[in-house]
């Protein structure tokens, strides 16, 4: 395996000038993340049922430094330092925190009998660690509700490990979520769930080493755990501002923040301890409002309306600030001003992009001439750890313009590999576009040398010569990177270039873990997406479905190659009749039972002519999700 590279001297200046202007050297950041600290556990090594880590920070220890390397953004350095920081924190009286044992923070409120807990974490594992810490620190007491504040997975996927089947089962314990929750996260996780996720592994830098020359943060937190994720619908929607709720002698008083983070999220208050929960509406970084995994592009402009009416409704009585990522803020004004700064950021990527696109300039165009005023530029957290200003300045561009700049040339281009092609002829063959990119490279000059590479690696990625030069090139732009993200993608695409994987030994489905939790609704939803429409033709194919465990009935459709679902009808001349459990269906459909063995098994029943269904499973992509990213 080839390894990665030193740090240029192109890429060694650019640090220099990075340190130039980086923000006055403040400690403050470094007292609030360990204000209240209580406990952790051992370098928070977090293991799976098989012993092996889903979690750990020893390999982090490189960052114990204080001198950042070559091979690291220097501003980077100190968010990494600081996502570092682990363990059981006491944020004010009767809440808790335990950060840094997953991408996000769980809170813990104590109420009269036990806890309420907010935001799950990603997975069973570290969510049963943190509450495991919690009860060895402040009482062996039990869950008392749950709440997540939106629909991205480190905020749900660990309910597992804080809940089990009978207690969720019961439905006895509130489970509280925005109105919208369940939709969404569908619709991120499961829908368009393979891409997101591949893509996601470049982000995180899952699949990079950890240390200096491959993964160092992920800007909003260290990197994401790998345990087991799983999806628990809310049994409690809250739908309205204003909307109250005591849970376990504790009340909280909502707001909801729709098209913000995420699009279905909510802040909360708690009156008795003045505290102001903001969710991932607010961190300690600027935001993505595109995110580089994929995702919808968020409302910049709803962004900053939520958090301005958060101060109004909350800001004046507000004694400590605590969010889904990184620490907390303490004292009312403290609080006020970042969360005014917070609000006008986003607010003015909005406003400066849309006045840069009515002066005619594209969204390439505009993010290069994008810039904070200095009253933002001089904070911390307004630094593009996570989101940058280049990339969100392009997604406003495109919620409000799209994908399409307006040049005509730009409306119906060639595709990747057929434009390679082309590109290369017009150098005058591959060892000519070769040495361009290698005097690009030379110089410094590396969006550049990627640029062109890239049409090189298109045309013939059987070219070693053209993925490794790409790699030098990507490499240094990920070493140069503020932020985790940005570094995540042009390192792990370094890797994969100098490193390609053979054959996939066979297609995995995505999400697959949620998909048995979810509602027969949006299982079924699922299926459209997976319906290879090619293959179904002409095909018309119809079933009644019966849940045996739910009760509920479905007639589903194959027509036009669309497959359809409609609750409580039936087709008395529907091929079959089909009567199963909804966790059996699921397996049919994940390809885990055949429908023979599940009637073999007592376990389906049907009538009419069960082969059709086998037709229509047989019709279900399974979709590989170690796709090309860097390479065609």
């Amino acid at each position: 395996m080839q390894s990665p590279k030193d740090a240029t001297k192109a890429t060694c200046k650019a640090h220099d000038h990075v340190r130039e202007n980086m923000p006055p050297a403040s400690d403050e950041d470094f007292a609030n993340s360990t204000r209240g600290f209580i406990a952790t556990i051992t370098d928070a090594r977090i293991l799976n049922a098989a012993g092996n880590p889903v979690w750990e920070m020893t390999s982090f220890a490189f960052e114990d430094e204080e001198t950042p390397p070559d091979t690291i953004n220097p501003s980077l350095w100190r968010q990494a330092k600081l996502n570092k920081i682990h363990g059981l924190f006491k944020v004010t009286e009767r809440i808790y925190q335990v950060r840094n044992f997953d991408l996000s923070n769980i809170t813990f409120i104590e109420g009269d009998k036990g806890y309420i807990i907010i935001d799950p974490l990603i997975s069973s594992e570290t969510a049963r660690a943190s509450l495991d810490l919690m009860r060895a620190h402040r009482g062996d007491k039990p869950v008392t509700g749950v709440i997540y504040t939106h629909s991205h997975v480190d905020h749900y996927g660990g309910m597992k490990g804080v809940m089990n089947d009978e207690e969720i089962a019961k439905g006895e314990i509130p489970i509280i979520a925005p109105e919208g929750f369940l939709k969404e996260a569908v619709s991120e996780n499961v829908l368009a769930g393979v891409a997101m996720g591949r893509r996601a592994t470049y982000m995180y830098g899952a699949l990079l080493p950890r240390g200096p020359k491959g993964h160092v943060d992920s800007g909003l937190g260290k990197t994401v755990s790998l345990g087991q994720v799983s999806l628990v619908p809310p049994n409690v929607h809250i739908q309205k501002t204003g909307e109250k709720l005591v849970v376990d002698g504790v009340e909280i008083i909502f707001q909801m923040t729709p098209d913000t983070e995420a699009p279905a999220e909510m802040n909360f208050y708690f009156p008795q301890m003045k505290a102001l929960c903001m969710a991932e509406n607010c961190s300690c970084q600027m935001h993505n409002i595109y995110t580089p995994r994929g995702a919808q592009v968020r409302d910049a402009k709803s962004w900053s309306y939520y958090i301005h009416e958060a101060i109004e409704l909350f800001g004046a009585d507000t004694d400590v600030l605590f969010a889904s990522h990184h620490w907390p803020r303490w004292g009312s004004e403290t609080s006020i001003n970042f969360l005014k700064k917070q609000r006008d950021m986003y607010k003015y990527v909005h406003d400066q992009t849309l006045r840069f696109a009515n002066h005619g300039l594209t969204p390439t165009e505009i993010a290069e001439e994008i810039a904070l005023p200095p009253t933002l530029a001089e904070e911390w957290y307004s630094r593009g750890y996570y989101g940058t200003l280049n990339h969100n300045a392009k997604a406003v561009y495109q919620r409000y313009l799209g994908w399409f700049d307006g040049n005509p040339a730009n409306l119906h281009k060639l595709p990747p590999v057929e434009a390679g092609k082309r590109y290369v002829e017009l150098a005058g063959g591959p060892d000519k576009l070769l040495a361009q990119v290698r005097a690009a490279f030379d110089k410094g000059d590396y969006r550049w040398a990627a640029e062109i590479g890239n049409h090189l690696v298109f045309a013939d990625p059987s070219n070693a010569d053209a993925r490794h030069i790409q790699a030098d090139a990507l490499e240094q732009m990920g070493y140069q990177a503020e932020s985790g993200p940005w570094r995540g993608f042009y390192l792990t695409a370094a890797m994969e270039l100098r490193n390609p994987r053979g054959p996939a030994t066979g297609p995995g489905l995505a999400g697959a873990g949620q998909v048995r939790e979810l509602p027969i609704e949006q299982l079924l939803d699922s299926l459209s997406v997976r319906l290879n429409g090619p293959k179904a033709g002409a095909s018309y194919m119809a079933f009644n479905l019966t849940l045996t465990d739910t009760k509920e009935r479905y007639l589903l459709t194959l027509e036009n190659a669309v497959l359809h679902h409609f609750k409580d009808r039936e087709d008395k001349s529907a091929d079959a009749s089909i009567e199963i459990a909804r966790n059996e269906f699921a397996q049919l459909v994940l390809g885990e039972k055949t429908l023979d063995d599940l009637v073999t098994a007592g376990k389906a029943k049907v009538s009419g002519n069960g082969k059709k269904m086998s037709e229509l499973v047989a019709l279900f992509d399974y979709f590989n999700f170690w796709f090309e990213i860097a390479m065609p």
